[in-house]
C-alpha cells in the first residue's frame, strides 16, 4: 500500500471518529436543551456518516493487502462498524426529541440534577471571541463552559484549540451551570458579568 492511500484511511478514520462523536454531543445536547433542531441535525448527520462509512471500508478493501495482513485490516474495518454503531446510538437519542417523547422518569431527574448544563450561543460581529482561535479565546478560564460544538451556516465543526470563532457562528457548550450566562454575553459581546 502506498503511502497516500495510508494517509487516505487514516484520514477517512479519523473523520468517522470525530463525527460520530460529534453527534453523541448535539444528541445529547438535544435532549438536555429539548431542541428539534438540533436532533434534526443529528439524523442528517446520520446520513452523513452511512456514506463516510461506506468510503472508509471501500478504502480499507482496495488496499490490496496480502493474506497475512488480512487480519489486520479487518480490525480496521471493525473499528468503522463500531463508530457506525455509536452513530446509530446518537440518531436514536435524537429521535426522542423529534418525536416528542417523553423522557423516562430517571433520565429527566439526572438531567435536573446535573451540575452541567448545555446551552448554545451566536457569536456577533462585536463579541471578543470573533476571529479568535479556541485556544486564544480560553472561553473555559473565563465563563467554566467547554465548546462541544459550532454551527457555521449549515455545516458542523467539531473544534480543535486551532478553529477559529467567527462572527454568526453558532456555539454549543457544555459546563456548569453558573457559567451559562457568561458565556451568552461573552458571545453577544456584552462580556463577561
Amino acid at each position: 500500500m502506498d503511502e497516500e492511500h495510508f494517509r487516505k484511511i487514516v484520514d477517512a478514520l479519523v473523520e468517522l471518529k470525530d463525527t460520530s462523536e460529534l453527534m453523541l454531543d448535539l444528541a445529547y445536547s438535544s435532549i438536555i436543551l429539548n431542541s428539534p433542531e438540533l436532533a434534526k441535525e443529528v439524523q442528517e448527520l446520520e446520513e452523513h456518516m452511512d456514506e463516510l462509512h461506506t468510503r472508509f471500508e471501500l478504502l480499507v478493501l482496495s488496499s490490496g493487502f496480502t493474506p497475512e495482513e488480512s487480519k489486520d485490516f479487518l480490525g480496521l474495518i471493525r473499528l468503522g462498524v463500531v463508530t457506525e454503531e455509536i452513530a446509530d446510538a446518537a440518531a436514536k437519542l435524537g429521535e426522542v426529541v423529534l418525536r416528542r417523547l417523553k423522557p423516562h422518569p430517571i433520565l429527566k431527574l439526572a438531567v435536573e440534577e446535573a451540575e452541567e448544563t448545555v446551552t448554545s450561543a451566536m457569536v456577533s460581529e462585536r463579541s471578543v471571541l470573533n476571529g479568535k482561535t479556541i485556544k486564544e479565546a480560553r472561553i473555559a478560564d473565563e465563563t467554566g463552559m467547554w465548546i462541544l460544538a459550532i454551527k457555521r451556516g449549515k455545516r458542523w465543526i467539531r473544534p480543535k484549540p486551532t478553529t477559529r470563532i467567527e462572527a454568526g457562528d453558532v456555539l454549543i457548550a457544555s459546563g456548569y451551570a453558573e457559567g451559562e450566562e457568561d458565556f451568552r454575553k461573552l458571545a453577544s459581546g456584552e462580556g463577561p458579568s
